[in-house]
């Protein structure tokens, strides 16, 4: 190798060994966001709770919920579930008494939703429909609202006026 080609491989090597630790550099990047997306999309633990629904005969029917808190467990709600079996559902809690409004934006199955005051009275319960876009509002200010199975509060005789409260809390 005379001297003019060992100049060229030097300068070559100069000039790959900077694209090396460049594209290094970039696949670890790409590999942390990789990594921090999928962890921001995996699922999350979310809080549980037992209720108890006192009926007004004194018996009482008891459900599992999940913890609907912060506006983004709120906004996400039971969305792209494809199932809820009887017993179990979704507690929403807001901060402040007011008019609540719900509809069932990507959300797959038949819903039944109780609108709850304060003091866990059950003002009213409506029914809502798959992919629904229609509000379901609530006829006065309340504090609460449980999702479940379409159906499950005729199913367990939980009716209007029937008081409800957190009895054990995950």
């Amino acid at each position: 190798m005379n001297s003019k080609q060992k100049k060229n491989e030097e300068i070559k090597e100069k000039k790959v060994m900077p694209l090396k630790s460049y594209f290094l550099t970039f696949s670890f990047f790409l590999l942390l966001l990789f990594n921090a997306g999928f962890a921001a999309c995996s699922p999350q633990k979310q809080k549980t709770a037992v209720l108890s629904i006192e009926r007004e005969n004194a018996a009482v029917v008891k459900i599992t919920v999940e913890i609907a808190r912060t506006d983004e467990e709120r906004a996400k709600g039971l969305m792209f579930r494809e199932s809820l079996p009887d017993g179990q559902g979704m507690l929403f809690i807001f901060d402040r008494d007011q008019q609540l409004s719900f509809w069932m934006k990507n959300t797959l199955i038949p819903l039944s939703i109780a609108f709850i005051a304060s003091n866990g009275h059950i003002v009213e319960i409506k029914d809502m429909k798959p992919r629904d876009l229609t509000s379901v509002n609530s006829s006065i200010p309340v504090r609460y609202a449980l999702e479940v199975p379409q159906g499950w509060f005729q199913r367990v005789n939980v009716r209007h006026g029937d008081v409800v409260k957190i009895i054990n809390n995950n």
